[in-house]
């Protein structure tokens, strides 16, 4: 309820479109309460997604793109999860997009914790990385009219997750 996971990319080289996904789930699993070596895993529905233009929004789920009839979802699963000091991070994982799964970095930032009005324990995070999408076979662009690139290569995406904590 209180998590977003958001994207970005460059548009003709001259600005950013910023999308998101509405539909996802994951968990995290983890001993102790610093996380590390916490495992995560997260799984976005693909139709889900939203660019404020529904035509556009469209496109991205054909096959020039993400295919969603084909391959559904995006899923990441860590591999590790390492402290890098203070508050910091680096989770590294594989991420399986579009059939191809490929191990990726992410830069994690913890939060804090706190509890709810009810008393749930929620613990909050800021995951930030980059893919090539021309790596996960998203090779679609469009030469503008001064023969740059439509589309960026690079894909920003942008995680603030708030998780509830299992009663013991």
């Amino acid at each position: 309820m209180h998590s977003e996971v958001f994207f970005k990319i460059k548009h003709l080289v001259i600005s950013t479109v910023t999308g998101s996904f509405r539909k996802f789930e994951g968990n995290i699993i983890t001993d102790g309460t610093d996380f590390s070596n916490a495992k995560v895993a997260i799984a976005i529905d693909v139709k889900s997604i939203d660019t404020n233009q529904p035509q556009r929004d469209e496109h991205l789920q054909n096959g020039d793109f993400f295919d969603a009839d084909t391959y559904p979802k995006i899923t990441f699963e860590s591999t590790s999860f390492v402290n890098t000091g203070g508050n910091d991070y680096k989770m590294t994982g594989n991420l399986t997009l579009k059939g191809v799964t490929k191990s990726i970095e992410l830069k994690v930032e913890y939060g804090g914790t706190e509890k709810d009005g009810q008393g749930n324990i929620k613990h909050g995070f800021e995951v930030i990385g980059i893919v090539n999408r021309k790596e996960f076979g998203m090779t679609w662009n469009k030469m503008t009219d001064s023969g740059g690139l439509g589309l960026g290569e690079d894909v920003k995406l942008i995680g603030n997750i708030q998780v509830s904590q299992l009663a013991e």
